[in-house]
């Protein structure tokens, strides 16, 4: 579960959506003006965001569209489908070699992992309990 710009680029993207939609068409050009990331990435995340069924997005300049209502798409959704597909999907990656005929390489993982794996479950249940529609409050 690494966490890249295109996470916090997707909730941008989809706070853009929500505020805007009404108003205007909300398209990839707009999206990109507002985030500073260049369209065709933010034609990506669409996408991605389109595959996970959070957005509905018509081609040309029909512009995007929530799927669902704010309220239901949370922060650890969205997280999830930025980074569907993707082989590495802890936050903490591990060296690749412990050296296992060292006291401290071979008992690493014992020590480590636990801490690591409580760390990463603390985060993933602070994301499910934000909403879009709660950060959107804030804006």
């Amino acid at each position: 579960m690494k966490i890249s710009v295109r996470f916090t680029a997707a909730v941008h993207t989809l706070l853009c959506i929500q505020y805007f939609e009404k108003d205007m068409r909300v398209t990839s050009e707009f999206i990109s003006a507002s985030t500073g990331v260049n369209s065709v990435i933010i034609r990506k995340i669409l996408l991605q965001l389109q595959k996970a069924g959070l957005v509905e997005t018509a081609a040309g300049v029909g512009g995007s569209h929530l799927a669902c209502p704010a309220e239901k798409i949370t922060l650890l959704d969205i997280y999830n489908a930025i980074n569907e597909g993707e082989e590495e999907r802890e936050v903490f990656n591990f060296h690749p070699n412990p050296n296992n005929n060292c006291p401290v390489g071979s008992k690493i993982h014992l020590v480590l992992d636990p801490a690591l794996a409580s760390a990463q479950k603390a985060m993933e249940d602070e994301m499910q309990k934000t909403s879009l529609a709660d950060l959107l409050k804030k804006i």
